[in-house]
């Protein structure tokens, strides 16, 4: 056979309506239009569907199987159309993000949840990386957008600040820098034994970099994996700790532990959208995007430089 949806539809729009004319009618067809696709459906089925009756037609028991499939194919492309539409307007599926540490553990969990809590039939899928492997993967068309550091190069893609947050670091409260209450260099703690970030962990592998950089390894006492893992260490006396400035102010309630500033350039973070080309995101991405580059989506701790660069991390 060879029916398609037109011809269903027509079908069960004659036995429903009981009726040729009133079926042509209700499939927006001409008369002598519907009558001759009616011929060529039961030609092509090889047995008579429609009995003609003085006040109109009734299907034959080989129409009444035909009226039933028919039925179940319609609503379930009914179906499949509004499962679709729901994926073109960005209401259904997954959506993919990159994030480096800071957007990850403070800039997106607060911001996430109303979106997604307006769009059950949506989820989101965020991968951590550094900013600099974010931008890689969105240059080379291997990721579609992610968050990362404004102060690494993004040639060719489109990058849009949407946070600030310093990277500080922690001491334990009776520390000789919490007593001095100044802003340190990174190269004069670098003797300090540290409380570090696991392996890989992006924001660690960026600090590891900076040492390097300096001509050191960092003195790693031990390694944990989260940040409040690093600031219960620290506020026990273990060693010192870098992590971003809202995580130190969120954390800090229920810990003895002081902030210290940092000098360094690269410690004053500005968090930035990086995507190539927006109009090309998925409908969800696109939809995301536009709410976190909202006024309620910018960051801004006190105290924070306002066009400082920030940490690639």
């Amino acid at each position: 056979m060879r029916l398609d949806l037109a011809d269903l539809r027509l079908f069960l729009s004659v036995v429903d309506a009981g009726s040729i004319t009133q079926g042509a009618v209700r499939a927006h067809l001409a008369l002598g239009s519907a009558s001759e696709r009616l011929r060529h459906i039961e030609a092509d089925v090889g047995v008579p569907l429609l009995e003609r009756r003085a006040r109109g037609v009734v299907p034959t028991e080989a129409g009444e199987a035909l009226a039933h499939h028919a039925r179940l194919i319609v609503r379930q492309q009914a179906l499949l159309r509004g499962e679709l539409d729901g994926f073109a307007a960005g209401a259904r599926g997954t959506v993919h993000l990159y994030a480096n540490t800071a957007a990850l553990t403070e800039f997106l969990p607060p911001r996430l949840g109303p979106w997604l809590a307006e769009r059950p039939g949506l989820r989101v899928v965020l991968t951590e990386r550094t900013s600099a492997d974010i931008v890689r993967l969105i240059a080379s068309g291997a990721a579609h957008a992610g968050v990362v550091s404004g102060a690494v190069p993004a040639p060719g893609l489109q990058c849009q600040p949407v946070a600030r947050d310093h990277l500080v670091l922690i001491v334990p409260a009776g520390h000789r820098l919490a007593a001095e209450r100044r802003a340190v260099a990174f190269a004069d703690v670098l003797h300090e034994p540290f409380v570090c970030l696991a392996a890989g962990h992006a924001l660690q592998d960026y600090l590891d970099g900076q040492a390097r950089a300096a001509g050191a390894v960092l003195a790693m006492r031990a390694r944990m994996a989260g940040f409040e893992g690093q600031c219960d260490l620290v506020s026990h006396g273990v060693g010192v700790a870098i992590v971003p400035e809202g995580v130190a102010r969120r954390l800090r309630r229920a810990r003895h532990y002081r902030t210290v500033k940092l000098r360094d350039a690269w410690a004053q973070r500005r968090l930035c959208l990086c995507l190539r080309d927006e109009a090309a995101l998925p409908p969800a991405l696109r939809s995301l995007l536009a709410h976190l580059r909202g006024p309620s989506a910018v960051l801004l701790p006190s105290g924070a430089a306002s066009d400082s660069p920030a940490s690639p991390a």
